[in-house]
């Protein structure tokens, strides 16, 4: 006897149900700073899927990983079942799946797609009228399955492009491609000589000078990690925009996530990056769940991070996709962001730095 739809859509959101509490326990395991630094190391491994799937991943493999399923405790590179199929690898028998969240979207059509009222949704198979602009929204979640390379067997996977960097040695091109963006954003790029400069700090963002300062005195590495911290500051914590006052109490963990995540993409030691336990700054957003505020922030820095990955004509690590395989565009939830501008030349300053009105200044 075949299940109702009813019957259908009540197995589905137990699914939902049970993957959400799958997500919270997740969350939950995430105490000391050095736990979320490891979660957003990973997540730049995985930065083409949300923060929380990213997270789900994670804690099912480790799972399976402890039951000896797999042989090593990350996974590598992560896709569907068919989606395995098509590169020429079958699911090993009786692997199970790590299981995601997956958008249900919906096709949506407007004349005037400037007024948020105006879009209303097409049925299937419906036409849009003539002169409307049609979109794809998603609208619900549903649950999927996902398996690790090593969970499959076939064709060789093709080795990706990874960067290999000496200790202290920054990426090449990577120092020139987020002062760019700094300079896209309107704000000036500003190298001084020392930390007595910039009031003891490695960076620091003046909103009102509209400059972002990094100290000399630093290695390479160093100074393109705080380079990348000052521009999560930049685009993050604007103090005229609302979303970013909401976010006061937590901007420097979100900035130096940023950093972390850019230089894991990166391939860059990360062990470094100062973040304090996340029950200090989970708890700082006012009317929020600290579960909320961490699942929050992590897809609020994901995105961040991966505007600027995008951005960048550099090499990376791989983001989690087998080689050879799109994945849909709906479901890798880039955002859009105009191309950077050419680098513009830096002035060297002697003076110190404006501190009035600064951001950043706890790196």
């Amino acid at each position: 006897m075949m299940a109702t739809k009813e019957e259908i859509r009540a197995a589905r959101d137990a699914k939902l149900d049970e993957l959400h509490e799958r997500l919270t326990g997740a969350v939950e395991t995430l105490v000391s700073g050095k736990d979320w630094g490891r979660a957003l190391a990973f997540a730049a491994r995985f930065r083409s899927r949300s923060f929380n799937n990213t997270l789900l991943i994670w804690f099912q493999h480790e799972a399976n990983y402890s039951a000896g399923r797999v042989p090593e405790p990350f996974p590598s590179l992560v896709a569907g079942y068919r989606q395995w199929q098509q590169l020429g690898r079958q699911v090993q028998k009786g692997q199970p799946g790590l299981q995601i969240f997956a958008p249900v979207t919906g096709r949506f059509a407007s004349a005037t797609p400037a007024v948020a009222d105006s879009w209303r949704r097409l049925e299937r198979g419906e036409k849009p009228r003539p002169g409307e602009v049609v979109r794809s929204r998603m609208i619900a979640a549903r649950p999927a399955y996902v398996w690790d390379a090593s969970q499959t067997d076939g064709d060789p996977i093709p080795e990706p492009p990874a960067p290999k960097l000496l200790e202290g040695e920054a990426p090449t091109g990577l120092w020139e491609g987020l002062s760019a963006q700094v300079v896209a954003a309107g704000f000036r790029v500003l190298r001084v000589p020392h930390e007595g400069m910039i009031h003891g700090a490695n960076g620091m963002t003046d909103w009102d000078a509209k400059s972002v300062a990094v100290r000399e005195n630093m290695d390479p590495a160093a100074q393109v990690k705080t380079l990348a911290h000052e521009l999560g500051h930049v685009l993050l914590h604007n103090p005229d925009d609302e979303d970013a006052r909401h976010h006061r109490g937590i901007g420097e963990v979100e900035a130096e996530s940023v950093a972390l995540m850019v230089g894991a993409a990166h391939g860059m030691d990360t062990s470094g990056y100062t973040i304090p336990y996340v029950s200090t700054w989970a708890a700082r957003v006012d009317g929020k769940e600290p579960v909320e505020v961490v699942k929050a922030t992590g897809e609020r820095v994901r995105k961040a991070a991966l505007g600027i990955l995008d951005q960048l004509d550099t090499v990376v690590v791989a983001d989690g996709t087998p080689p050879g395989l799109e994945r849909d565009a709906a479901q890798q939830e880039k955002p859009q962001r105009a191309a950077a501008r050419p680098v513009k030349p830096v002035s060297e300053r002697s003076e110190p730095v404006r501190a009035a009105a600064t951001v950043g200044r706890g790196l």
